[in-house]
């Protein structure tokens, strides 16, 4: 779909006053939560998606505009990113074929506006006044020989609550930089488009199993999310995300859910709900929601981190680097006295720039963390090795020992095989110190590689592609992406012949466990940290329902008598095992679940909409039905409170990969 463009564009915008209640296309309860009525989002190009959060001021105008390349024509399939720092407003829209894009409940002020498409990224920040305005916007270039052009446009504007009332005049007026291919060239910070070096691992879709030949299913509870926010990097540069690169428990799992509370001194509690399948009336969903035990900040126990930063060449760009600096003065600025910070980087060699310091040295922790430059190969091994000596060094008995690594998991000095760096990792995790991952950049990020450094340090693997997700996952959610409360997870189904005749777990592929290593204290699983949320799905085939199912083998020295069941009205039994952070044998917890359909609560209809754009997008072959526009429609009628607004993300999120998805289906896509 993507061809490459000279430098200059243009974005052709004014403010045009009119009704300003919600985006384009949006289900009113993304910015007003109490309203009924709820509408089917639109996903055609040229149109706004959701706001990220709800604006804090009044919104007062619509933006309208075209974006052109240098020769004039419109520049189909490009990303218009609005954003209002004062308030949080954010919104995206996708151009439509001749160009144009549109955007609805802009707040006054200061708003600055990014196109992206393919290799060519620039923006600019605008004035957004009252009224009708005019804006010129031109290359930056000395030389520029194309001028950007602007007309204006006009209307009525009205109070959210009253009759309209004659316009008045206001100018809309640019500030800063316009960014150009040029100025990337000279070293302007701009993110470049995606490349085939990323590396994603290839999973092949889960199939339907008979209950008759696997009555049991066993996997290793996982809370990782990169892969959603990788993707969401993806979509917002014009792009679909690879299929291999969708892994839809991640998915799921990157939206917190209000499932009830532990109860005395239990890690956790699993919850249940059986429902309708969205995407096959055929079929069941089961959802299983596990809720792991808040810890409040005057009772988390010390931490001693080390940061373990790459400071190769490979992390030059402005989306590696200079984020990761950021987002560990983010995470540092949470820390106490109490709490211990080291800080090592690595490239053709390793360093300790800070020793263990209290958490309480800002200033110092600071310093060390600005003075990281990029620059030389990259010996990762020795960097993990070193760090680990640190976090040894530091250990606090009884508090959260662990390393964080920031990377775009690019190794190539040292210990560079998968087998020997996991090796590596399961060797130092006993010590009693655990390794969490945080992925950046892209064109070069080596997924596969760091989500196994995760699962074999008993962390997370969490991508960040902006500061706002560095302040989710590091601020917001920092007690459970540091202070784990159970680790090795394990979480097995029996599943009622009597009422299931197969069964399919969506997503977790590469978290599958033999039945026999659900009982194996030995086996190695995953962990949940306080107040963590971990979701999964299964698709369940009701008996006399099988008709697509795999078929099975006739035996010739023995029969397979049908299952039968017992247990009455139970459709499954869910164990868990898991054990304390500290300890070496585990506990064993079961759920048993009412063969009972009932209405999806708000929850379980925004996470079963979750799967099903992931399972379209990475085009599983069992969920032929399942459809963008259906899984945008269910999930703008599921927002909930949705604190902090990243369920209306995700609605703005799947309107533009359906408008993606049409334009690289259209015939008269460019290519």
């Amino acid at each position: 779909m993507h061809r490459s463009l000279v430098a200059a564009a243009l974005i052709a915008v004014c403010a045009m006053v009119g009704y300003a209640a919600v985006p384009l296309g949006v289900s009113p309860r993304i910015t007003q939560p109490a309203a009924t009525g709820n509408q089917a989002p639109r996903d055609r190009p040229g149109q706004a998606a959701a706001t990220q959060r709800p604006a804090q001021q009044a919104a007062v105008a619509t933006i309208e505009g075209q974006v052109l390349d240098a020769t004039g024509a419109p520049m189909t399939g490009a990303v218009v990113d609005a954003w209002h720092e004062a308030s949080g407003w954010r919104a995206l829209a996708l151009t439509d074929k001749e160009g144009r894009f549109r955007l609805q409940a802009v707040p006054a002020g200061s708003v600055t506006m990014t196109v992206r498409r393919g290799p060519i990224e620039f923006a600019q920040v605008i004035q957004v006044g009252t009224g009708m305005g005019r804006l010129t916007l031109r290359d930056a270039r000395p030389d520029a020989s194309d001028m950007v052009q602007a007309r204006s446009m006009a209307g009525a504007m009205a109070a959210r609550q009253a009759s309209p009332a004659p316009a008045t005049s206001a100018p809309m007026y640019a500030t800063g930089k316009v960014y150009t291919q040029e100025m990337r060239s000279r070293g302007v910070g701009v993110i470049p488009p995606p490349t085939s070096m990323d590396a994603y691992a290839r999973v092949d879709p889960s199939g339907f199993r008979r209950v008759g030949d696997a009555p049991l299913s066993t996997f290793s509870v996982d809370v990782d999310t990169a892969s959603y926010t990788n993707a969401r990097r993806f979509l917002v540069e014009a792009g679909l995300p690879p299929a291999d690169a969708v892994r839809v428990e991640e998915w799921i799992n990157y939206f917190p859910y209000a499932y009830a509370s532990p109860e005395g001194h239990d890690a956790f509690r699993v919850n249940t709900q059986l429902t309708a399948c969205p995407w096959n009336a055929e079929h069941q969903l089961l959802r299983i929601g596990v809720r792991g035990r808040e810890v409040p900040t005057t009772n988390a126990p010390a931490r001693n981190l080390v940061f373990l930063v790459d400071v190769s060449g490979s992390m030059l760009s402005r989306d590696k680097l200079p984020l990761v600096r950021t987002s560990l003065k983010m995470l540092a600025d949470q820390l106490t006295a109490r709490d211990r910070i080291a800080l090592v980087v690595y490239a053709g060699r390793t360093e300790t720039v800070l020793p263990s310091t209290p958490g309480n040295q800002r200033e110092r922790i600071h310093g060390a963390i600005e003075q990281l430059e990029a620059g030389g190969s990259t010996n990762g091994a020795g960097g993990i090795q070193l760090a680990y000596q640190a976090a040894r060094e530091g250990f606090i008995a009884g508090g959260v020992n662990r390393v964080v690594l920031a990377t775009d998991g690019d190794f190539n000095v040292g210990v560079t095989s998968i087998g020997e760096l996991a090796r590596l990792i399961e060797k130092e995790r006993e010590s009693g110190v655990f390794l969490s991952v945080l992925g950046v950049g892209r064109g070069n990020l080596k997924d596969t590689t760091l989500e196994m450094l995760a699962d074999r340090g008993n962390g997370n693997y969490a991508y960040v592609d902006s500061l706002q997700e560095a302040r989710r996952a590091l601020v917001e959610q920092v007690g459970a992406t540091l202070v784990t409360i159970a680790k090795d997870v394990k979480l097995q189904v029996e599943f009622n012949p009597r009422h299931v005749a197969a069964y399919r777990l969506i997503g977790y592929e590469n978290r599958a466990l033999r039945t026999e290593d659900f009982a194996d204290d030995a086996r190695d699983a995953g962990e949940i940290g306080a107040g963590h949320t971990v979701t999964a799905l299964y698709e369940i085939v009701p008996p006399g329902r099988d008709a697509h199912l795999p078929g099975t083998t006739t035996l010739r020295y023995q029969q397979t008598p049908a299952p039968r069941g017992d247990g009455g009205d139970e459709l499954a039994t869910v164990s868990v095992r898991h054990k304390q952070p500290d300890g070496g044998a585990s506990a064993l917890q079961a759920h048993r679940v009412a063969a009972k359909v009932v209405q999806a609560d708000t929850d379980a209809a925004f996470a079963a909409a979750v799967a099903e754009a992931a399972l379209v997008l990475r085009k599983d072959p069992l969920a032929t039905r399942a459809s963008l526009a259906s899984a945008t429609t269910r999930a703008a009628a599921a927002l909930g409170a949705d604190k902090g607004g990243w369920r209306a993300e995700f609605v703005r999120l799947m309107q533009l990969a359906a408008s993606l998805q049409a334009l690289e289906a259209s015939p008269t896509s460019e290519q």
